[in-house]
């Protein structure tokens, strides 16, 4: 079963992002230091930027339209990572979960929970697809991207909601909201055609 090397996966991911967390720290204590770019520090420093530049160079575009000091700009990228990697996590879990809970359904013959297992799929993916579309509010949507389709997928649901509560700056509460809604959907999925 699929869920069995979740933990394995799950350990890699966390490795892989403490060392992101720690290459970033590191960072930010140049971006404050300013070491001689002559010495062995500064040398580390340079080389330190250039291979973390393409990751932090958008939370600094991002800072840089509210005036906020660019230099803050890993501890950003830092948060991104981790709410990044979180979700990833989810996502490879939900899959697991779902292609484990068909495969078990669908030996057994298990009507019910097959189809508890696919309804349980396409809530996961439309999580997905808001979550992406409200992390994504930064970028320009255009109709032939993929953000275009995310667009054009949950705007049934987002923009009634948006109508009722409207987005306050750069956030929008109808997306939270409607996240909740459909993760309290998905328990009671599982609770009526799983469990």
């Amino acid at each position: 079963m699929l869920l069995q090397i979740y933990p394995f996966i799950q350990q890699i991911v966390v490795i892989a992002l403490l060392i992101f967390v720690a290459a970033l720290v590191v960072r930010l204590i140049f971006n404050f230091s300013d070491p001689n770019p002559f010495g062995k520090v500064g040398r580390f420093s340079s080389a330190l930027k250039k291979l973390t530049d393409r990751f932090v160079y958008p939370a600094a575009t991002l800072l840089a339209r509210f005036r906020v000091n660019t230099r803050y700009a890993p501890l950003v990228t830092i948060f991104m990572a981790a709410v990044l990697a979180y979700f990833s996590l989810q996502i490879i879990h939900n899959t697991f979960f779902v292609v484990d809970g068909l495969t078990e359904s669908a030996r057994t013959g298990n009507v019910r929970a097959l189809i508890g297992f696919l309804l349980y799929g396409a809530i996961s993916l439309f999580i997905l697809f808001i979550f992406i579309r409200f992390v994504s509010t930064w970028f320009v949507f255009t109709r032939s991207t993929f953000l275009g389709f995310v667009r054009r997928v949950t705007d049934p649901v987002l923009l009634p909601v948006q109508r009722l509560i409207p987005p306050i700056g750069m956030f929008d509460i109808s997306a939270m909201l409607i996240l909740l809604a459909l993760g309290f959907l998905k328990n009671i999925v599982l609770q009526t055609f799983v469990y």
